[in-house]
């Protein structure tokens, strides 16, 4: 009996980690969505969008809360992916944070007058995502900017996520990946966090981490620049200085977890 109670600890964590399945037709599909910006479809080499979406086990019919989508990149994404027979909610803060989306929806009614906006965080009177009301919720690097709010932000955060979710629903988090063994004050500045202190946040909501995939990993990132994170593309913080050595690192080594709200 003691002898195989190291064997089975050791198991464990290799358990959660997981290769991603192979993306349905439906995510398939919307990734080669006619509509998507060329530019955005330039970074697909980066973000894995049909291989990301399956490993959080996306579908169409779900109802989706995207936090914080910034310029949209994944709304041309889940939009024609849910537009039928799901819904899909782009909460961010009200009403500036939504401005990415908004453009979409003025540009292209077709596809996007069914996104759905909703603050967060909301004040009173601004809509929100009803509570228990979704079955997947994604954000795509944000925790870093939550964190730069403070560890308070951060924390208020995954549990207005959690709040959202219907018990048994599924939260998808990507983020630049800070090495364990870094200072965690960098966190505060560099646009990095460290993947045990997402797992933390998660965790303190409530939720219970039920996957984690390599899908956007990047071993050529090491994670030290001198603008941070923005260093990479497509931001360019240092513009032409070092601009080839930095394409060809590409984009920055990401975290890709998966986590569970207890039924």
């Amino acid at each position: 009996m003691h002898r195989l109670a190291p064997v089975l600890l050791l198991a464990l964590p290799a358990a959660v980690h997981a290769a991603a399945p192979r993306a349905p037709v439906a995510i398939v599909t919307a990734v080669k969505a006619s509509t998507r910006t060329p530019a955005n479809i330039e970074r697909d080499r980066y973000r894995h969008p049909a291989e990301t979406l399956a490993f959080f086990g996306v579908k169409p019919t779900d109802t989706v809360v995207e936090v914080w989508p910034g310029g949209g990149w994944y709304t041309e994404i889940l939009a024609p992916l849910t537009a039928a027979r799901g819904r899909y909610y782009a909460a961010g803060p009200w009403e500036r944070g939504l401005n990415g989306v908004k453009a979409l929806q003025a540009k292209d009614a077709a596809t996007y007058g069914k996104v759905q906006l909703a603050a967060l965080p909301a004040a009173a009177g601004q809509p929100t995502v009803p509570d228990g009301s979704a079955d997947v919720v994604l954000t795509f690097r944000n925790v870093h900017n939550w964190r730069f709010g403070g560890e308070d932000q951060a924390r208020q955060m995954f549990a207005a996520m959690y709040r959202m979710l219907k018990p048994g629903g599924t939260l998808g988090v990507v983020e630049h990946r800070l090495p364990e063994a870094r200072d965690a004050a960098a966190e505060e500045k560099s646009g990095y966090m460290k993947q045990s202190s997402v797992i933390g946040y998660a965790t303190a909501a409530g939720f219970r981490l039920a996957g984690k995939s390599e899908i956007n990993a990047n071993p050529k990132d090491s994670a030290d620049w001198p603008g941070g994170v923005w260093t990479l593309p497509p931001s360019y913080a240092l513009k032409d200085v070092d601009r080839a050595k930095y394409a060809a690192i590409g984009e920055s080594d990401r975290m890709t977890l998966k986590f569970v709200k207890p039924r």
